[in-house]
């Protein structure tokens, strides 16, 4: 395949995605009202459960808990984020909440909740080392929101070593 055939195919399939991610947050956005809807809290803890895998207590209970305190302050990060940034993270959100923009943008042929995560892990290392940038800043945005949302809690920081802020 030559070269600018391979460019046209990858700014076609870039305009394809942008469409059927249009097309999915006029059906099911991933934010409603500011804040996350369901399809798109199940993407944020699907991807919380594969970031943050080692980090989250290993008893079933307590790591839902700490996934419910996840979602709460990744709403309270999207609500500090200018109207063009939210819009975006909802159509990001909403593209992967649905099967076809799951499996083409994400590579991840089961539905967030139901696939193990291990399967997720691989589906964001495919997207971080992925060729197409679009995938490349998907990840980028799932992993910086779910990680600094999830480390803005105090009560992580033991996890990390950190004692907190110095007092002055």
């Amino acid at each position: 395949m030559q070269r600018r055939s391979l460019l046209k195919l990858g700014a076609a399939s870039a305009a394809v995605l942008l469409v059927a991610g249009g097309a999915a947050a006029l059906l099911q956005p991933g934010l409603a009202g500011g804040v996350l809807s369901a399809s798109g809290r199940e993407v944020f803890s699907g991807v919380g459960r594969a970031v943050l895998d080692k980090s989250l207590p290993a008893d079933e209970g307590a790591r839902q808990i700490a996934l419910n305190g996840l979602l709460s302050r990744v709403d309270i990060l999207v609500q500090g984020l200018p109207p063009h940034a939210q819009a975006e993270l909802s159509q990001l959100l909403a593209l992967l909440a649905n099967a076809a923009g799951r499996r083409a943008l994400a590579g991840l042929d089961q539905p967030w909740q139901q696939a193990s995560i291990a399967d997720i892990q691989q589906s964001l290392q495919n997207m971080r080392l992925s060729g197409l940038v679009l995938r490349q800043q998907a990840y980028a945005a799932l992993h910086d929101i779910t990680a600094g949302a999830y480390f803005s809690d105090p009560a992580s920081w033991a996890l990390l070593g950190y004692p907190g802020p110095l007092k002055i």
